[in-house]
């Protein structure tokens, strides 16, 4: 299995040098790629940009989008973002897409929530035509630039519940999961039904199967630190659910992190994102030295 790490871009002390010196570190260490999520209506750097920082940085690792929210955004410009991306990566790009659960960053896009899990099988299709070279409308270029890799990155869906796992098994190449608290049941259980789907779409090869988890090593105070992050970050479901599966959150020590991965290993996963809690170097050196000492 291999194992990337996220930047640390929802976490609260993040500032100039922070994607630099984390992408760098990403590409130097025993990592497989570096990851960037979305948010707007939250204190992290935007995506795309950070992404472009990221793939500038790194000669090695793959770059990940992870998540995209397909549907607040238009195609053409999603199209010319992954091209570019994918072109100053050389090929590196990954890019997982979803709908997000974000109202609030639907409205500062101006973007319509609801109806998004039908628009996003709709964007996926309109995505795919224009990387395939298509024009956005008749008499129209088509949107560059090309991208590097033919037709265009690799799909992954974040898609857990049976009807949007269906739905991905007719246009995704894989699936990128998450478990708060690491939890091998749950992986294992995203995992099951990604394989039964795609299988029930009659799809010749079998899913990529991506998960991953929050986590704080090498730090003081890791465990205090990791509940912080993750309340925080789950601020919009409200602040009693938010604090409970705070709590949840595990991954604070490198013994427990190790079992998340032999779990997450043993669930089928070919990659597990570690996904920060805090800006802290000492945490990604914390983490080097655990992936490295399982070489």
């Amino acid at each position: 299995m291999e194992i990337g790490v996220a930047l640390p871009q929802m976490a609260p002390g993040y500032g100039p040098g922070t994607t630099v010196d984390w992408a760098r570190g990403i590409d130097a260490g025993p990592f497989s790629s570096v990851s960037v999520g979305e948010r707007v209506t939250f204190s992290n750097p935007e995506m795309v940009a950070t992404l472009g920082a990221c793939a500038a940085v790194t000669e090695r690792v793959r770059v990940l989008a992870n998540l995209w929210v397909l549907p607040q955004h238009p195609m053409a410009m999603v199209a010319q973002q992954i091209g570019t991306l994918d072109q100053i990566s050389n090929g590196r790009l990954e890019v997982a897409v979803g709908v997000g659960g974000r109202e609030d960053d639907y409205r500062a896009l101006d973007a319509s929530f609801a109806g998004r899990h039908a628009r996003l099988d709709e964007k996926v299709a309109e995505l795919q035509a224009l990387l395939a070279g298509k024009p956005p409308f008749e008499g129209a270029d088509p949107v560059g630039p090309a991208c590097v890799q033919p037709g265009g990155p690799k799909l992954l869906a974040g898609a857990m519940g049976p009807k949007s796992m269906r739905r991905a098994a007719r246009w995704a190449d894989g699936v990128s999961g998450f478990s708060i608290a690491g939890d091998a049941e749950e992986i294992v259980r995203t995992n099951d039904l990604a394989d039964d789907c795609w299988r029930e779409e009659g799809r010749d090869a079998a899913p990529r199967k991506v998960s991953g988890c929050f986590f704080a090593v090498g730090v003081p105070d890791a465990a205090d630190a990791l509940e912080a992050f993750t309340t925080r970050y789950l601020g919009f479901l409200g602040p009693d659910l938010a604090a409970a599966i705070g709590r949840s959150a595990r991954a604070s020590t490198p013994e427990v992190l190790g079992e998340i991965l032999d779990g997450a290993a043993d669930a089928g996963c070919d990659e597990f994102i570690l996904v920060p809690a805090t800006t802290d170097l000492r945490c990604l050196a914390a983490a080097t030295e655990l992936v490295a000492a399982r070489s």
